[in-house]
């Protein structure tokens, strides 16, 4: 074990000095997290194997590759290429543990790179980066998302144990309801939503595909036994279409309201957005510069919470129960700011 990790630090040398003019001791003890005296050691040996490092001495030295050479060991792995195309993504990377591989590969690339565009990664680090999760909340990465994750590249299948709940992440299956099911799994991807992750996989036997959040699996154990992808799979339009159905599901109820020209402009930012496209295009102009439309709620609850926050901008018609309850938050608020 120990030959092979010095092995891999010592190709991880030769390729951190092809993709810089040079380097320090001390920035090459940092990359390779050893000592100064290691990289001595290492630098030595490569020498000696025929690799042509040179010690530059002084206060400014370093180390350098001479002669033009190239190394021949920047052909990616297909672990290593397939974690690149994910490399903008460092969070969702490191949870999956993929974040050695992906570093791997961005130096494999950035060694083979001209030294006109050897900048490149950091050019590219300082214009995109990405931070899924939402405001104000807690990013947790679930315990068994590297598990899943190896069993998802790896085209493996897997006995679960799911805690069931709400949302686009429950088991679906015949026989639903609370508690904990074991299931065998075909594991077809990954997503990361708002910080979340959600498992889409299929069931082996006829049970279709399914989508499971993460952080509610209690047990996962991986088998040796792989399983064939339908190539026919598309995981972006499954996931889009799966999120599109859970969230149309969840509005089980209506509103009618009227909206100023300012309401009609907020209201995506307050309700489902697909809800307020349909409503708004159905929307009919009363004569006043508002305009009434039936909006589709999850209940009468969120209606209330999400509207509210529309103030003066929003009237709600029916029912009259939301209606009363709008008209009481209206004298308690009159009353809270009077004078």
């Amino acid at each position: 074990m120990m030959w092979r990790m010095r092995a891999a630090r010592l190709i991880k040398m030769v390729l951190l000095l092809q993709s810089r003019p040079s380097m320090t001791a001390a920035e090459l003890a940092s990359e390779l997290e050893v000592s100064e005296r290691t990289v001595t050691r290492d630098a030595q040996a490569l020498s000696e194997a025929g690799v042509p490092v040179y010690a530059d001495r002084g206060r400014i030295g370093g180390y350098r590759l001479i002669g033009g050479y190239r190394t021949r060991l920047t052909g990616l792995a297909r672990g290593e290429a397939e974690a690149l195309f994910l490399s903008g993504v460092p969070v969702a990377l490191r949870e999956m543990g993929l974040e050695d591989a992906a570093s791997a590969a961005r130096l494999k690339v950035s060694a083979a790179l001209s030294p006109s565009l050897r900048d490149a990664p950091r050019t590219a680090a300082q214009r995109f980066h990405l931070d899924a999760p939402g405001w104000f909340r807690e990013a947790v990465t679930p315990e068994l998302l590297p598990v899943l994750a190896g069993a998802v590249w790896g085209d493996l299948r897997v006995v679960a144990r799911y805690r069931r709940g709400a949302g686009p992440g429950s088991d679906t299956g015949s026989g639903a309801g609370s508690g904990v099911v074991e299931r065998e799994l075909e594991p077809y991807g990954l997503v990361l939503k708002a910080g979340v992750w959600y498992l889409c996989a299929r069931v082996p036997g006829g049970g279709g595909f399914r989508v499971y959040r993460v952080d509610r699996f209690t047990g996962v154990a991986v088998g040796g036994e792989g399983f064939e992808r339908e190539a026919s799979f598309d995981l972006p339009g499954f996931w889009e279409e799966r999120a599109e159905g859970f969230a149309r599901s969840l509005l089980r109820g209506e509103v009618v309201v009227r909206l100023s020209e300012e309401g009609v402009r907020r209201l995506g930012q307050v309700v489902d957005p697909v809800a307020a496209r349909e409503a708004v295009a159905g929307a009919e102009a009363d004569g006043e510069g508002w305009v009434r439309l039936v909006l589709g709620v999850e209940s009468e609850e969120v209606a209330f919470t999400q509207l509210t926050a529309l103030g003066a901008e929003v009237e709600v018609l029916a029912p009259v129960s939301l209606r009363e309850r709008f008209a009481g938050e209206a004298v308690r608020l009159a009353s809270l700011y009077r004078g």
